[in-house]
C-alpha cells in the first residue's frame, strides 16, 4: 500500500477514534483494527490498494463521525443487553433515537410502557396510605361516554366517580406494573437485538 493511501486510513481513523466517547480503549482498539482490516480488504478488492481505492472503500463506510456514533450505540446496546437495566437501556435508545427513525419509535414505546408501569406501581404503592383516593376510578357521562382515571389519592376525586377494584388495585397494580416494566424491557431488547446483528457484521464482511 502507497504511503498516501496509507496516510488517508490513518486520518480517518484518528477522527472515527476521536468521537469514540464512552469506550474502554480495549473496545477502541478492537474497533480500529477491525476498521482498518476492512478497508485494506475493501480496497484490494476493489482496484488494488491505491488512493483512489482507499477512498472509494472509506465513502463506502460513511463519515467517520456517523460510523463511530454507530459503534457507541452498538455497544451501549449490547451493555443494556447484558445489564437488562430500563436505566441503561433508555441511555442506549435516546443514542438509536438520534439515529433513525425505528430508534426513535422503540424509544417512544418504551417510554410509555415504562411509564405506565410506574404509575400502576405507585397507585399500588400508595393505596395504603391514601385508602379513600388511590386507586382505578370509573365514570359516565350523560352520553354514555366512559372515562377511567388511575389516581395515586392525591387531591379529591371529581364527583360522579366510583372505585372499580378497591384493594384489589394493590396486587393487580403491582402485577401489571411489574409485567410492563420487564415487558416493555423484552421488547425493547428484542428491537436493540434486530439492529445490532447487521450493523455489528456489516463491517466484518
Amino acid at each position: 500500500m502507497t504511503d498516501d493511501a496509507q496516510a488517508t486510513i490513518e486520518a480517518y481513523l484518528n477522527r472515527v477514534r476521536g468521537r469514540l466517547r464512552g469506550l474502554s480503549a480495549e473496545d477502541k482498539r478492537e474497533i480500529l483494527e477491525e476498521l482498518h482490516s476492512h478497508i485494506v480488504d475493501k480496497a484490494a478488492s476493489s482496484a488494488g490498494q491505491t488512493t483512489l481505492a482507499v477512498e472509494a472503500a472509506l465513502a463506502s463506510l460513511g463519515s467517520p463521525e456517523d460510523l463511530a456514533r454507530e459503534y457507541v450505540t452498538d455497544e451501549l446496546l449490547s451493555r443494556a443487553e447484558v445489564s437488562r437495566s430500563p436505566w441503561h437501556l433508555l441511555d442506549s435508545l435516546f443514542r438509536w433515537a438520534s439515529m433513525s427513525l425505528a430508534g426513535f419509535v422503540v424509544l417512544l414505546g418504551s417510554i410509555t410502557g415504562y411509564f405506565l408501569g410506574a404509575v400502576f406501581i405507585l397507585v399500588a404503592a400508595l393505596k395504603p396510605f391514601h385508602p379513600e383516593t388511590a386507586g382505578l376510578w370509573f365514570s359516565q357521562d350523560v352520553t354514555g361516554d366512559r372515562t377511567f382515571s388511575l389516581r395515586m389519592g392525591f387531591g379529591t376525586v371529581p364527583a360522579g366517580m366510583r372505585e372499580v377494584l378497591g384493594w384489589w388495585i394493590v396486587p393487580i397494580g403491582l402485577l401489571v406494573g411489574l409485567g410492563l416494566v420487564i415487558g416493555t424491557t423484552q421488547v425493547a431488547l428484542w428491537c436493540a437485538q434486530q439492529y445490532r446483528s447487521p450493523r455489528t457484521m456489516r463491517h466484518r464482511r
